[in-house]
Formats: structure tokens, sequence, C-alpha cells
């Protein structure tokens, strides 16, 4: 009687034991989500797309900080004397921070194996195809804010307030339709959101079983094909970059 007391199994333990420390995290955020037989592998590929966006949103983000701190010292100032347009210069500072982003974004790219995603040509090419759409429409939309805000202080306060909850509202690390309805129409407007949601279809196009079932992009309920989100996304930043061109040709 005492040996059985002594053995016995208390209520939880063998529940516990089938939930390592570990995966509490994704099991808490991303787990429920997600089919029971999908694993941990599984929800690693879901992290993934969010993991990218935060690596590429950085430094696409710092073109707009180093044109506002080349406004402030003067530096900019010996720029405009070149033989090139306005234009010119915020199309070549867009292409310069879109490139950085990238390449900064193909590092962790590298490591999708360590995640169960195979080295499939075609699979990294559609990857490295989205984050070039995202890091042109983040770097577009921090130049945009650059030439509209004279004051360095404002600017990052701005961006304290904005980038946060547009990662919030990316379903980077948890899916949208868990959210409620005043949270999807603000999702359907967000840049990073459909940065997210594309390369996450891109592996669900080349690896079914890896991929979450998870709805991404919603318009009242319909989401939209992939080609058409990726056309919005680079419009997006086309439209920024070109209101940003207009507004910095003005003379000073």
């Amino acid at each position: 009687m005492w040996s059985g007391g002594k053995t016995g199994t208390r209520p939880g333990t063998a529940q516990r034991s089938r939930n390592p420390p570990d995966t509490a995290a994704f099991n808490g955020a991303v787990g429920g989500n997600l089919p029971p037989s999908g694993g941990r592998g599984r929800q690693q590929a879901y992290l993934f797309p969010g993991m990218l966006m935060m690596t590429v949103q950085a430094p696409a983000i710092i073109v707009g900080v180093r044109l506002i701190t080349d406004r402030q010292s003067g530096y900019l100032r010996e720029l405009l004397m070149a033989p090139v347009t306005r234009p010119t210069l915020l199309l070549g500072s867009c292409a310069g921070g879109t490139l950085v982003s990238t390449v900064q974004g193909t590092v962790l790219l590298t490591l999708a194996g360590a995640i169960g995603l195979p080295y499939d040509p075609l699979l990294l090419a559609l990857l490295l195809a989205g984050m070039i759409m995202a890091s042109f429409t983040v770097t577009a939309l921090s130049l945009l804010l650059a030439v509209s805000i004279d004051r360095p202080e404002a600017f990052h306060m701005l961006l304290g307030l904005v980038m946060m909850p547009l990662l919030f509202l990316s379903g980077g690390f948890f899916p949208l339709h868990n959210l409620p309805g005043w949270a999807h129409a603000l999702a359907a407007v967000n840049p990073l959101a459909y940065g997210v949601d594309l390369l996450r279809r891109c592996i669900a196009l080349r690896v079914p079983h890896q991929a979450a079932t998870t709805a991404g992009i919603e318009w009242s309920g319909w989401q939209p094909p992939l080609l058409p989100e990726g056309a919005l996304l680079l419009a997006g930043g086309a439209t920024a970059l070109l209101w940003a061109a207009h507004r910095f040709s003005r003379p000073e």
C-alpha cells in the first residue's frame, strides 16, 4: 500500500511531460491554432516569416533615420549640390536601403534548414522576392516619413508609436483571426502584414506539409490571391516613394 502511494503519479504529471518547457511559449501563442500533428517544426515554420520581416524592417527604417540625420548635420545640403535631381537621390537611398535589408534577410534565410524547410531553389527564390518587395515598401514608407518630418525627435517618437502596433498586427507571431474585428481592418492596411502573409504563403506553395493552415490577410472574409497581394504590396511602396519624391523635390 505504501509503495503504491509512493510510486503513484500525480494528476497532470503525464500531461506536463508531453509539453516540454521549451515549447510552452509556442503552444500558448501558436500551437492551439495549428493541427495537432503539426509539431514543433510546423510552429517554427509559422514563425519564420515573422522573423524574416523583423530582420528586414530594421535596416529599412534606418534609411529614414539617416536622411533626417544628414539633413540636421548639413551633409544633405552638400549632396544636393551634385548634378543630379532630388528624386534621383531619394531613389538611390531607397535602392540602397532595399539592398541592405534584403542582404540582411538573406543571411537569416540561409538558416531555413534549421527549422525543417528544404533548400528548394524555387522556395528560396520566392522568399527572396517577397523580402525584396517588403524591404522596398518599408524603406519607401520610412523615407516618406523622413521627408515629411523635420525634427529627429518627432521622427523617433512616431516610429515608436507606429512600428510596434504594425509589427503586432502583422500576424508574424500569432494568427490574425484571433484578433477582434477592428484589428482586422487595421491589419488589412498594414504593409508588414502583407509581407508576412506573402512569405508564409510562399512556404505553403512549395512545402504544404510544413505550412500552417491559418488564414492571413482577409478582405471581408475573402483572402486575396498570392499575386495580387504581392502587386498591392509593391504598389503601396511605389506610391509612398513617389509621394516622398514629390515632397523632397520642393526646395527647402
